[in-house]
C-alpha cells in the first residue's frame, strides 16, 4: 500500500488524540493527504460497536467478549477506512490499533495474549509502520481523564491498578516492535508534539 500508516497509542488520558490530531494538522498544512480516524470506531460499523465497548458498567463485558468486539470493529475499520487511503497514497494516522487490544484485552485481566494474536493474525494481518507510544504516569493520566468525564468512561473506571498493568504492558510492547517511539507525554503539549512531528517526518522520508 503506497501510503503511511501511524498510530498513536498510551494509557487514558496521555494526550495521544490531541498529539493525533495536532500532527494530522501540521501534515495537512505540509500538503500531505491525511486521514485522520480513531479505534474503536472509524467507519460507520465500527462507530456503532464503540459504544457497545466503551459505555456501561465495567463488568459489562468478560475479556474474551471484548476481544471479538474489538476486532470486529478493527476489520470493518479496516475495510471501509484505512486500507481505501492507504491505497489513495494517504498518511493514515489512527488514535489506537491493535497494540491497544494486545494490553487492554489481552494482558491487564489475564493472560489472552495468544488470543488476541491469533485473532489478530487471520482477522487484520496489518501492523502501523509507525506507533508513536505517548507515555505518562497513570495517576496523572488517570486524573486528566476522570475531569474531562462523559459517557465513554468505562476503562477509565477501572481504576489506577488498571491504568498502571495497561502502561507497563505498553512499554514492554515497545521493547518488541521496532515501529514504536516512545515520546514522554509529560511535557508541554506543543513539545511532545514537535518529537511527534520529527518521528513522522523520519517515517516519510524513509518511506
Amino acid at each position: 500500500m503506497a501510503g503511511l500508516f501511524i498510530s498513536f497509542e498510551g494509557i487514558d488520558g496521555s494526550g495521544k488524540s490531541t498529539q493525533a490530531r495536532l500532527l494530522a494538522d501540521t501534515l495537512r498544512r505540509a500538503g500531505h493527504g491525511v486521514t485522520l480516524t480513531r479505534e474503536p470506531g472509524g467507519s460507520a460499523g465500527a462507530e456503532e460497536i464503540r459504544r457497545l465497548v466503551l459505555e456501561g458498567a465495567t463488568d459489562r463485558w468478560s475479556p474474551e467478549t471484548e476481544i471479538l468486539l474489538f476486532t470486529a470493529a478493527r476489520r470493518d475499520h479496516l475495510e471501509k477506512t484505512i486500507r481505501p487511503a492507504l491505497l489513495r497514497g494517504d498518511v493514515v494516522i489512527t488514535d489506537r490499533f491493535a497494540d491497544s487490544t494486545r494490553i487492554f484485552q489481552g494482558i491487564t485481566r489475564g493472560d489472552l495474549t495468544a488470543t488476541v494474536d491469533t485473532l489478530h493474525d487471520l482477522m487484520i494481518g496489518v501492523e502501523p509502520d509507525l506507533t508513536l507510544l505517548v507515555d505518562l504516569d497513570p495517576a496523572e493520566g488517570l486524573a486528566r481523564a476522570t475531569a474531562r468525564a462523559g459517557s465513554e468512561m468505562r476503562f477509565e473506571d477501572m481504576g489506577l491498578a488498571f491504568q498502571t498493568r495497561a502502561r507497563a504492558g505498553f512499554l514492554a510492547l515497545a521493547t518488541r516492535f521496532d515501529r514504536f517511539r516512545v515520546i514522554d507525554g509529560a511535557r508541554m503539549p506543543d513539545v511532545v508534539a514537535a518529537d511527534v512531528l520529527a518521528a513522522a517526518l523520519a517515517a516519510l522520508q524513509a518511506r
